[in-house]
């Protein structure tokens, strides 16, 4: 089966063949009324079309007839109330976008967007009505993904829990090579003096200071005339109060002060063996939102941020001052426009593509997505070790997806129980 006819349930079809100018042509019904639009009789008509001849391709066998209909109907409701939520927040998918999704469906099928365009000929299949039927369908999966990814909740417990059994999967062959630094409590002692000193040596360790000689001078462990190096171990053979600190750190870390009965430790992790690094693009960039109105258009929207450009281009004024001033974004304007160092892989896909591309110290040109108009400018991009956070990632993105599929299930039949769908009934068929 191909990958565009698993893509596409209802395509829209060209294939009535008209004997003659003069006859009579009957029109097109309507089949369902969705809200403020219509479900065609010939969408389910050719629905019904492309899967039955899936179905022959692949020998599937196929419910009877009344309830494959049945099935086609509501999945043509759902889709059309999609593609209207899609149309309330303003998702556009522009031409370019849309090549390239094709393009992609092509190359899926191994074929060429020519030899694509020839098959769905062959098939019946009108390329035109194709084309829109693909913006539709991109057009309504991003704006269920917007609004499904407001109801989801994650806690940082619940990526941490899931991260360190993730974790322990992995740990069986990783080395870490240590380092320990132990302050002891004597009998007497001012334990917050002494807590406090932990607090401060760690201060230092953080800006620079060399831990070895750090361990010399302080240090009352084992490892003290060693410079507090315990060397290569798994963490099954480390003391069990140093291998319950060490979870997601990675090299160069500095762990502590954490107590136990002897006293306060502090931990270095010097290098680790075995646990493949992870190193990330992170880009700080910095935007201005300005969101189109009853009274303001999308053409005043688009007038208003390259006056600013414009603006900032000619001396006028800075970025900062116009993000303060402009921007409804209260959270970066507030940052003069700021959005900090993050992996791009946080934003829409719009605005991934312009921090993704831009150079740094160039603003680009207006672009819209769900949450309106933007300028944006790249300010640096850095190369990170993100190792410690890999796992972490891989957390969240399992619980994201699990809790999506949820949401997103929930969240179509919310829409669709709140939907007005009327079933056209065709009495007047002779």
């Amino acid at each position: 089966m191909r990958f565009y006819k698993q893509t596409l349930l209802a395509l829209l079809t060209s294939c009535t063949v008209l004997t003659a100018s003069a006859e009579p042509v009957a029109l097109d019904k309507v089949a369902v009324i969705v809200n403020s639009s219509v479900v065609l009789q010939s969408d389910i008509e050719a629905s019904i079309k492309s899967l039955k001849a899936n179905a022959k391709k692949s020998g599937q066998d196929l419910p009877q007839e009344e309830i494959l209909r049945e099935q086609v109907m509501e999945k043509l409701i759902v889709d059309t109330i999609q593609q209207q939520e899609a149309e309330r927040i303003g998702v556009r998918i522009d031409d370019n976008r849309l090549n390239q999704a094709i393009a992609d469906i092509a190359n899926n099928n191994q074929q060429t967007v020519e030899q694509l365009r020839a098959t769905l000929e062959q098939e019946g299949l009108s390329y035109a009505e194709f084309r829109e039927q693909i913006r539709k369908e991109i057009a309504a999966s991003e704006a269920r993904n917007a609004l499904v990814r407001q109801r989801i909740n994650i806690l940082p417990a619940e990526v941490d829990n899931l991260a360190e059994l993730l974790a322990q999967e992995t740990n069986a062959t990783v080395q870490y090579k240590i380092s320990h630094i132990q302050l002891r409590i004597n009998d007497g002692a001012d334990k917050n003096a002494i807590e406090a000193q932990a607090k401060q040596l760690v201060d230092q360790l953080n800006q620079g200071a060399d831990f070895s000689t750090m361990a010399y001078t302080y240090s009352k462990g084992p490892k003290a005339l060693q410079g507090g190096d315990w060397g290569w171990m798994r963490k099954e053979e480390m003391p069990t109060i140093f291998a319950d600190q060490i979870k997601l750190q990675n090299k160069g870390s500095v762990i502590g002060p954490f107590r136990s009965g002897v006293g306060f430790h502090i931990l270095k992790i010097d290098d680790v063996k075995g646990l493949e690094t992870v190193a990330v693009t992170e880009v700080n960039a910095r935007h201005i939102l300005i969101k189109p109105t009853v009274i303001l258009s999308d053409e005043g929207v688009q007038n208003d941020l390259n006056d600013i450009i414009q603006r900032i281009q000619a001396g006028e004024a800075t970025f900062a001052e116009m993000a303060q001033q402009y921007s409804q974004d209260p959270g970066s304007a507030a940052q003069d426009g700021e959005l900090g160092y993050q992996t791009s892989d946080i934003y829409v896909p719009e605005f991934k593509h312009q921090v993704d591309t831009l150079p740094v110290g160039k603003i680009s040109e207006p672009f819209k997505t769900v949450h309106g108009w933007h300028i944006v400018e790249v300010i640096d991009r850095r190369e990170v070790d993100r190792t410690d956070s890999a796992m972490k990632n891989r957390a969240y993105r399992i619980l994201f997806n699990r809790k999506f599929n949820e949401e997103a299930s929930a969240w179509l039949q919310e829409m669709r129980a709140s939907a007005f769908v009327e079933v056209v009934n065709d009495q007047d068929d002779s």
